[in-house]
């Protein structure tokens, strides 16, 4: 089902942006505006929004049906077959809904080399849409705070289980598949990224994507996991320790312990987003650790798991009600280990809400 609302303030936006549409490919924003997001594939396909207020979809010919089921009688249907190519319907609907020569505002997941085709072939003017897109959605209501609540509730309850999971001999692999059996088992939509099992020296690498290390005694595990709940993202952090724990261990984890308990207390409406960077980054580098402190301190979460507002350095953005994000402050020591630990912080009517409650203290698997 279209979201009109959102749809009619987007369309506020284009004509303030003094843009002629706004093209939006499948994505997370896709499913926002229109309630469904086909398959992402090396098709072009995507729905157009004009500033006179005119929807319509190019759409590969196999993906014809469910387009139309789901925009009904909101916009017209463009369909193109793979032996045509779909330059010449663009070209059609362009002249139809008189957009050649024109400014189009683009999404994030638009196909570069789909683009430098349009912008080339049909002298259209591209500006980069992911900013306006992602302030359509930057505040949540009520409803979407409350599946963000039940989506971090899924994510505590994984990581419990985790904990009772996780042994010596099994791969770092077993653990992402038991991550995400266990929404599947608790009814999520699905997960909302791939999940980060980082064990050993893997956990030194912030966005370690392998997945083939034994779990041995002595090793530290970073556990990085979400899910989608009716659209909506969860995404948390704890780190484990297998067998046993050293004091240096425990020196860097209470580091990094005290760097989001400050940040995440310090969180309040009306601070800059970069205020709240600065406290975490101040505590690691006041101890040394400021070179091993890679990331900014958070990213925003709601129907994309990385989205406005980003809790970095340079961002002056006030953060305000309605905001949801990450507060995940780390120390990365090259070779050796890492240390992450990431609750979702929400701003909402009850005041500053954690959202993960899973424990932040020392947890060592025996």
């Amino acid at each position: 089902m279209l979201n009109k609302k959102y749809i009619d303030k987007l369309i506020g936006i284009i004509k303030d942006e003094k843009l002629d549409a706004m093209f939006i490919a499948p994505s997370e924003d896709l499913e926002f505006l229109m309630g469904f997001s086909p398959h992402m594939d090396e098709r072009f396909q995507g729905l157009f929004i004009t500033k006179d207020g005119q929807l319509f979809y190019i759409v590969p010919k196999l993906n014809r049906e469910e387009i139309l089921d789901t925009l009904g009688n909101n916009g017209k249907v463009f369909d193109w077959g793979d032996g045509e190519g779909f330059l010449g319907v663009l070209a059609k609907s362009f002249e139809e809904y008189n957009l050649l020569y024109k400014t189009i505002g683009v999404n994030g997941t638009a196909r570069a080399v789909n683009m430098l085709d349009i912008k080339t072939k049909l002298e259209v003017d591209l500006k980069n849409g992911k900013q306006i897109l992602e302030e359509l959605r930057i505040i949540k209501s009520g409803e979407e705070i409350e599946k963000l609540r039940v989506a971090a509730k899924m994510a505590d309850d994984v990581f419990e289980q985790l904990v009772e999971f996780i042994k010596p001999g099994i791969l770092e692999r077993d653990i992402k598949d038991k991550i995400g059996e266990l929404f599947m088992e608790m009814g999520a939509d699905g997960l909302s990224f791939e999940p980060i099992v980082a064990s050993g020296p893997n956990s030194s690498k912030p966005h370690y994507n392998k997945d083939s290390r034994v779990i041995e005694e002595k090793d530290i595990i970073i556990l990085d996991f979400g899910c989608k709940y009716k659209g909506l993202c969860s995404d948390m952090s704890r780190t484990v320790f297998v067998g046993d724990i050293s004091k240096e261990e425990k020196k860097i984890y209470d580091i990094v312990y005290r760097a989001n308990e400050a940040a995440e207390k310090y969180v309040k409406e009306g601070v800059a987003a970069e205020s709240v960077d600065k406290v975490a980054r101040n505590i690691i580098k006041e101890e040394g650790h400021g070179e091993h402190f890679l990331n900014r301190v958070g990213h925003g979460i709601g129907y994309s798991v990385h989205e406005a507002p980003y809790i970095k350095g340079g961002n002056e953005r006030k953060l305000q009600k309605g905001m949801a994000f990450s507060i995940e402050p780390g120390i990365y020591i090259p070779g050796k280990f890492g240390m992450r630990i990431e609750d979702i912080v929400v701003i909402s009517e009850k005041g500053v809400e954690i959202l993960n409650k899973a424990p932040k203290e020392i947890i060592v698997i025996k």
